[in-house]
């Protein structure tokens, strides 16, 4: 199976079971009272949002460098990595604030509704559903090098976190009843925090892709050896990388003898292109540019 159809598969099964899993939850969160459950149907509809996006972005990045886009269109699936994250923060505002207000609420002597065990039932479901989406998303995610995809796996994850703490929340509330009650708002409080977290931790490397940042240091270390290790290369300086997508471009320059004939210096770039490539994955682009040896006798 090609790249862009185990993504399209993995993602579509995520979309058709967010479908469901928002629906049944909302009805449980109305007819089980609870603010908590409420909440966590609109985290099932943020990633529903999300597989929409991963969907039209993968499709998109996967197509093959043209005049427009010389360097290919990896960026584009960055951009949906940037939105699920920041999707992630609107959800986890809107639920810190919901459960703020009920609190607030309660504390000035406003009175929660105690959850119904529909909504038990519905955590306990969604808890199941979600983290199987997210072993299974994530996998792909990794096995095709797509932060995307990843960072759709995540929004599965949380969702099934959600689930466990709304799961807990409306538990307690059940069993216990009266002041009890405060643990549903507070579980999306809670909720939220975490989703903050994550969202920071899938945005922040996004942006600096999309802000043309380095690869990380131990990575250009590891070119430079490669490079150096070509029979014929003096010295290997001026290197410039960056990340377009899953790809990497890597450019750099190399010193050789000045005796070497044009046709030797090009046979050498094409050994340490192949090489890199080998590690790296076919998808790198390499530009190497050949320089004499100056202080050579």
């Amino acid at each position: 199976m090609s790249r862009n159809s185990e993504i399209t598969r993995v993602t579509a099964w995520g979309a058709a079971a967010n479908i469901a899993l928002a629906g049944f939850k909302l009805l449980a969160g109305v007819l089980g009272r609870s603010s908590a459950m409420m909440a966590d149907a609109l985290h099932s509809l943020s990633d529903l949002v999300s597989d929409v996006v991963v969907l039209v972005m993968v499709r998109v990045s996967s197509k093959a460098q043209d005049r427009s886009h010389e360097y290919g269109h990896g960026k584009f699936e960055t951009i949906a990595t940037a939105f699920v994250a920041i999707l992630l923060f609107v959800v986890g505002v809107k639920m810190m604030a919901g459960g703020i207000e009920k609190v607030r609420s309660a504390i000035h002597g406003g009175t929660i509704d105690s959850p119904g065990i529909i909504s038990f039932v519905a955590a306990l479901v969604s808890i199941a559903v979600k983290e199987i989406l997210f072993q299974w998303t994530v996998r792909v995610g990794r096995r095709n090098d797509s932060p995307a995809v990843v960072s759709n796996a995540w929004h599965h994850r949380t969702d099934a976190l959600s689930s466990v703490a709304a799961a807990l929340g409306i538990g307690l509330s059940l069993l216990f009843g009266g002041r009890w009650t405060l643990l549903d708002p507070l579980v999306c409080c809670g909720i939220s925090m975490f989703i903050f977290y994550v969202s920071a931790k899938m945005c922040l490397p996004a942006l600096d892709e999309l802000t043309e940042g380095s690869l990380p240091e131990e990575i250009e270390t590891e070119i430079r050896e490669i490079t150096g290790s070509v029979e014929g290369v003096q010295d290997v300086h001026a290197m410039k990388t960056r990340r377009v997508g899953s790809a990497m471009i890597i450019d750099l320059h190399i010193v050789v003898s000045p005796a070497m004939s044009v046709l030797e210096a090009h046979d050498i770039t094409v050994v340490a292109e192949k090489r890199i490539r080998e590690r790296f994955g076919e998808s790198t682009q390499v530009s190497i540019h050949v320089e004499p040896d100056t202080e050579a006798d």
